[in-house]
């Protein structure tokens, strides 16, 4: 089976929907990445302006502007501890096309559209500023001016599962193809879990870079709990760290 990324020493930019989204689906692979070589970036869509807060010393954040700019620190931690040294929000230079005025792209929240939690939507706050709510083009075309003016060598982003079903993750798959396209950047594909396995995705086994995401992971300490090789979410559920990453390249 093809190998999904290309040689050692390439540029490899990543589109993410919130901070913490880099490390808990890709920290192992944003990790191996810098170790043989390559140059990493991380493009971040929103500053999760509606993400819960973990109960605590940090609950008061939640709701306010102060979440914000606490989040975008958690992440510049985060990235520091995985050796990642390229990092943009989406709709600011240069990750907008030349000659617009810097645009942010909200947090579009998240509820469940249905009994069985299996359709997710945008949260009832999300407003027009929100990445759902933002023409795919529009955002296609910032992310596409990063991919050039950086350029890139392949473009990491969701499947069109988004890892979950959030409507955020959803977008940014729709936003990673059209960019993609729009820059001649060949797209990888991180296959969510529920959907495996998937006909020609390649399997990379990381667990020798479970530490350095454990530490990144401690640094998103407004959204979740490291506790060994778990981490703890807002809401008390509980997920492995992910030391495995399924890469699938779509075919043209």
């Amino acid at each position: 089976m093809a190998d999904p990324l290309p040689d050692a020493g390439a540029r490899i930019a990543f589109l993410h929907a919130h901070p913490d989204d880099e490390t808990l689906a890709t920290g192992v692979l944003l990790a191996h990445l810098g170790a043989r070589g390559d140059q990493v970036a991380v493009v971040t869509a929103t500053r999760g302006e509606q993400g819960e807060v973990v109960p605590g010393r940090l609950s008061a954040l939640a709701g306010t502007p102060e979440l914000v700019a606490h989040r975008e620190g958690e992440l510049a931690g985060a990235l520091a501890e995985l050796g990642v040294r390229d990092h943009v929000f989406l709709g600011t230079p240069p990750a907008r096309v030349p000659g617009l005025p810097p645009r942010r792209y909200a947090d579009s929240g998240m509820r469940w559209l249905d009994a069985a939690e299996t359709l997710a939507g945008p949260g009832e706050s999300a407003g027009p500023d929100s990445l759902t709510a933002a023409p795919v083009a529009e955002a296609a075309a910032d992310l596409a001016a990063f991919l050039t003016a950086w350029e890139a060598d392949l473009l990491v982003a969701y499947d069109v599962y988004g890892g979950y079903g959030h409507p955020d993750h959803v977008a940014c798959h729709h936003i990673a193809r059209a960019a993609s396209d729009l820059a001649g950047v060949p797209l990888a594909y991180v296959v969510s879990e529920p959907l495996l396995p998937v006909e020609g995705a390649v399997e990379l086994a990381l667990p020798r870079y479970l530490e350095p995401v454990r530490r990144a992971l401690a640094h998103h300490v407004s959204q979740l709990t490291v506790d060994g090789a778990q981490v703890v979410h807002v809401g008390g559920q509980r997920q492995p760290i992910v030391t495995t990453v399924h890469l699938l390249r779509p075919q043209p």
